[in-house]
C-alpha cells in the first residue's frame, strides 16, 4: 500500500467513524480467464447506464493519475472510467452516498462498510449478482466475511497491504555483521547488541494528527497474533473478552520491551507521541544508521528518500515469531463499494473487470500506485519490485490459509477505537507499568 493510501486511511481514522461505503460487485459478463473472479447472474433493479462509471476516492493526485492510467489501458468498455482523487474524501462520501450521486468508493474500514449497510446507502454484493462462494475462492473467505451483516455482503476486496514488517538499512546491517531475527527473543538480543555497539536500534513516530497513535495499535495488533492466535484475537475484536484480558495485557507488556528497553527507541518512548510516523523511519538512512529498526506496513517505503534502493540501501523481515505455532500476519486493506446510484449494468462491468488478474496485475506494476491485489491468483511477477512480490506471496497464502488477520483497529466501534489510539500514546508516557491501567481505561469504552 502506498503512501496515499495510508493517509486515506488516516483521514478515515481522524474522524474515527464509519463514513464508508459499501457494495461491490462483480461479474462475468464473458468466458475470458483474464477476467476470472466471481460472476454476475445480473441481480437487483437495475439504473440505467450512463456512459460513465466515477470511483470516489482519497489517493493523492500522483496515485490517482497512475490508476486512472491504468484503467485507461486496461478496462475493456464502451464507458469511461472516472478515477476520482479527493482530497474531501471523507466529508464528499456520506454525502454522495446519502444523497444518492454516488457509482463506487474504495473503503478502508470495514466496520465503517457495515454502518452505510444498516444507513441503507448501499448495495450488497448479492443484489449485484455476486456468487459469494466464488469471491471466497478468490479472496478468502476471511477477507469477504468481514463485510458481512444481516446476511449480506457489502464489500468487495479491491487492496492489501501487508503490516508484519520490519524494515532495516541492508547495506550497513550486513556490513556491521548483524542478522534478521527469527523469533522475538532474537529481535530483544539484536538491540542489545546494536545498543552495544553504540547505535540505537529503533525509530518510532506514532504521530498521525487526529489519528495519532495507529501505529502503537498496529504493533499490539501485530503480537496479539504471535502470543494469543487467531481465535483469541477474533474475541478481542468482537469484545468475547474485555480489553484488558489477560491476553491483552501479555501482549501490551510484550509491545512494551521494545518500547522501554534502556535506549532502545530513538528519543525515547515518551518522544514517540510527537514524532510523524512518516518522518520516523529518515534516521535510519543516515550515514551512519541513526537507528536500525522500524516496524510499519508496505506502504512505508513511499516514504523513504527517493533514492533509497530497495534490496541495497533497505530491506525488510517478517515480525518474528513470539509464540512458536502463532506466525499469523496483519494486514490492512481496502474495499469496493456501491451507492444506490451505482447499480447499474456498466458499475458491475467495471468491477468485475477492477478485481480481475489482468487489471489487478497491471496496478501492481504501476510503481506509482503499487497496489498489493487480494486476488490470490494474481502472481508475484505482477508486482513493481521485489517487496511488494514477496509481501504479496504471505498475504496470498495467509488469505488462503486463513493465518491473516485485518487490522482491529478499523474493525472496533468508533469510541473504543479513538480510546485505543490516545490510550497507547498514553502507554508510552507512562512506562511499562502501566499497561493494564491503560487498557481497563480503553474497555470501559465499550458500548
Amino acid at each position: 500500500m502506498t503512501r496515499q493510501r495510508k493517509r486515506r486511511w488516516r483521514a478515515f481514522l481522524a474522524l474515527g467513524v464509519a463514513l464508508t461505503l459499501v457494495a461491490a460487485a462483480c461479474g462475468g459478463d464473458d468466458d475470458d480467464d483474464d477476467t476470472s473472479g466471481g460472476g454476475t447472474k445480473g441481480g437487483g433493479d437495475r439504473k440505467e447506464d450512463t456512459g460513465t462509471v466515477n470511483v470516489l476516492n482519497a489517493m493523492e493526485p500522483d496515485e490517482g493519475d497512475a490508476v486512472q492510467a491504468v484503467m485507461d489501458d486496461n478496462i475493456d468498455a464502451d464507458y469511461d472510467v472516472e478515477i476520482e482523487a479527493s482530497s474531501e474524501f471523507e466529508e464528499q462520501l456520506p454525502i454522495r452516498a446519502e444523497g444518492e450521486t454516488l457509482d463506487i468508493a474504495l473503503v478502508p474500514q470495514p466496520g465503517g462498510v457495515i454502518d452505510q449497510a444498516e444507513a441503507g446507502t448501499i448495495v450488497s454484493l448479492e443484489d449485484l449478482g455476486f456468487d459469494i462462494a466464488e469471491l471466497e475462492d478468490l479472496f478468502g473467505e476471511y477477507y469477504v466475511g468481514l463485510t458481512e451483516h444481516e446476511g449480506k455482503h457489502w464489500g468487495l476486496p479491491t487492496n492489501i497491504n501487508l503490516k508484519s514488517m520490519i524494515w532495516y538499512p541492508k547495506d550497513d546491517f550486513d556490513k556491521a555483521g548483524y542478522e534478521v531475527p527469527e523469533t522475538f527473543d532474537d529481535l530483544l538480543a539484536l538491540s542489545d547488541q546494536i545498543v552495544k555497539d553504540g547505535g540505537t536500534p529503533w525509530c518510532v513516530g506514532f504521530e498521525s494528527g487526529g489519528a495519532s497513535g495507529w501505529p502503537a495499535t498496529d504493533w499490539m495488533e501485530d503480537i496479539m497474533l504471535r502470543t494469543a492466535g487467531t481465535e483469541t484475537y477474533d474475541k478481542w475484536v468482537a469484545h468475547e473478552i474485555p480489553f484488558d484480558d489477560p491476553a491483552v495485557v501479555t501482549a501490551a507488556e510484550d509491545f512494551g520491551k521494545v518500547m522501554f528497553g534502556k535506549d532502545y527507541v530513538l528519543g525515547g518512548a515518551k518522544q514517540t507521541p510527537s514524532v510523524a510516523f512518516g518522518d520516523a523511519p529518515g534516521p535510519m538512512f543516515k550515514d551512519p544508521p541513526g537507528c536500525w529498526l522500524h516496524r510499519q506496513a508496505s506502504f512505508i517505503n513511499a516514504f523513504f528518500p527517493e533514492d533509497a534502493e530497495a534490496g541495497k540501501d533497505y530491506d525488510w523481515f517478517p515480525f518474528p515469531t513470539i509464540e512458536e505455532g502463532q506466525d499469523n500476519i496483519l494486514f490492512g486493506g481496502e474495499f469496493a463499494v456501491v451507492g444506490t446510484a451505482g447499480n447499474r449494468d456498466e458499475v458491475v462491468d467495471f468491477l468485475n473487470q477492477f478485481m480481475a488478474e489482468k487489471v489487478q496485475c497491471a496496478m501492481g506494476k504501476e510503481a506509482a500506485s503499487s497496489r498489493i491485489s487480494p486476488n490470490v491468483n494474481v502472481k508475484g511477477d505482477c508486482y513493481a519490485n521485489d517487496i511488494l512480490a514477496d509481501s504479496s506471496e504471505i498475504l496470498t497464502t495467509a488469505l488462503k490459509e486463513g493465518t491473516g488477520r485485518f487490522d482491529a483497529s478499523d474493525m472496533l466501534p468508533g469510541d473504543v477505537n479513538s480510546a485505543f489510539w490516545t490510550e497507547m500514546l498514553g502507554y508510552m508516557q507512562d512506562g511499562a507499568s502501566s499497561a493494564k491501567s491503560h487498557l481497563s481505561a480503553i474497555e470501559k469504552t465499550w458500548p
